[in-house]
């Protein structure tokens, strides 16, 4: 049975692109290159006796419909006696979507029709809106701007980087919870205009855009100096880990000798694009592996394709995901040194799936992931080598492409140039 492995975002930061990706859609997401394949096969139903309008099934199998009994009580009373017409699809899509909730878990979720559909238009990377990415923490129920993208409504309009949105129009007071909506809201035809809200330092601040069609650049480098590479990766979807490739082998053929890595604000995304790209890295080996509920492993294996260069990861406290998997394998085996603060700490995997015959659809966490070492990484994180704080005055600054007045950038450098003087 073929499945696709999402390593759902932080906070989300399931980098959820307004412009925009879902995980939720980070959130935001996805087509990944080789879907892993399961050794596991569902187990077959008995199949019921049928004779005229009777049907037999096993006593379970009733035992089970009748605690669905009282979700049919409910939608018969509806039908009979609310005032108005009701919709029964939507009903029933209220339901898979309160059942999926009923888990507990953030990142398992109901996706309509719809929203499945938007999921996997979102991984173009091509899209018609405000050009923001949003990180989710459901710890905080706050949405904050971890990119403003280039170009877009939202960087002419003044919105920055860790601005928190606040509302969207007049009505909607913006959450963790009600994100799907405010992101709808900001998703409109090219040209539409849009008002938007947004907290920073403690004053709201509101902007009317108009949507316009936005571009989501993955990957961008650049060379810092003739021997130090630097590669920026926003997030794990789509062609990324092409992108990815290209960036490398531009800069090792321009002479580069080490490469920075740029996770920041990355949270995440297909773990086979992680996979890939680390086999840039490292020889034949595991990348990390995930561990399931009756204690069976699956492995995430890189092949022979490793890079000559040192290695540099920076981090900071929005990495996650599959960010933290290419993070963990780079330092276990790769002898990669980590620089910035210590990552989010999500070390648990989702799966995404189609569910009946309309295209809906549904992501459930289903494992826990570990680094080659077996580390687990779920609510603890990477802890740097280097440990380099953002300055307060600086967490809001969007600095250009490996500008080395971004401190922890600049630290990051002097590490490598450590690295390459040894």
């Amino acid at each position: 049975m073929k499945k696709r492995i999402l390593l759902c975002v932080l906070c989300v930061l399931a980098a959820l692109t307004l412009t925009g990706c879902t995980m939720l859609p980070l959130g935001y997401l996805r087509s990944m290159t080789q879907p892993v394949s399961s050794t596991r096969e569902p187990a077959q139903p008995e199949q019921p006796a049928a004779s005229g309008d009777t049907v037999t099934i096993p006593r379970a199998e009733y035992e089970r419909y009748q605690q669905l009994d009282e979700l049919v009580e409910l939608m018969d009373l509806v039908e009979g006696n609310y005032y108005q017409d009701t919709d029964r699809t939507q009903m029933l899509e209220g339901a898979a979507a309160g059942l999926l909730e009923g888990v507990g878990d953030p990142y398992t979720f109901y996706y309509t029709p719809e929203e499945f559909a938007q999921l996997w238009e979102d991984d173009t990377g091509e899209y018609a809106g405000i050009g923001i990415q949003i990180s989710i923490s459901y710890e905080t129920n706050l949405c904050t701007i971890s990119r403003v993208f280039e170009g877009g409504p939202a960087e002419q309009a003044g919105v920055r980087r860790g601005d928190i949105l606040y509302a969207v129009g007049e009505d909607l007071l913006v959450t963790a919870e009600n994100i799907d909506d405010a992101i709808k809201l900001m998703r409109q035809t090219p040209g539409t205009e849009v008002t938007v809200s947004f907290l920073r330092d403690g004053e709201v601040i509101t902007y009317r855009m108009r949507c316009a069609n936005v571009t989501t650049n993955r990957v961008e480098s650049a060379m810092i100096d003739s021997t130090v590479g630097y590669i920026r990766l926003y997030e794990f979807a789509g062609d990324c880990s092409e992108k990815f490739k290209a960036a490398l082998d531009s800069l090792v053929a321009e002479g580069a000798k080490g490469i920075i890595i740029d996770l920041r604000d990355n949270g995440g995304g297909w773990v086979n694009d992680a996979e890939s790209i680390g086999d840039l890295f490292l020889d034949r080996g595991v990348l990390c592996y995930l561990e399931y509920k009756d204690g069976t492993r699956e492995y995430y294996r890189t092949k022979d394709g490793k890079a000559d260069v040192k290695l540099v990861i920076l981090v900071n406290e929005y990495t996650a995901s599959s960010s933290e998997i290419l993070t963990g394998a780079l330092r276990d085996r790769a002898n990669a040194t980590v620089v910035g603060v210590n990552s989010y700490g999500k070390g648990i995997v989702q799966t995404v799936q189609a569910v009946g015959d309309r295209g809906a659809g549904m992501q459930m966490t289903i494992a826990q992931y570990y680094t080659p070492n077996g580390n687990a990484l779920h609510q603890v994180g990477i802890a740097p080598d280097v440990e380099i704080a953002m300055p307060e005055e600086d967490i809001h600054k969007i600095f250009q492409l490996a500008d080395l007045s971004d401190v922890q950038l600049n630290k990051a450098y002097e590490v490598m140039q450590g690295l390459l003087a040894e």
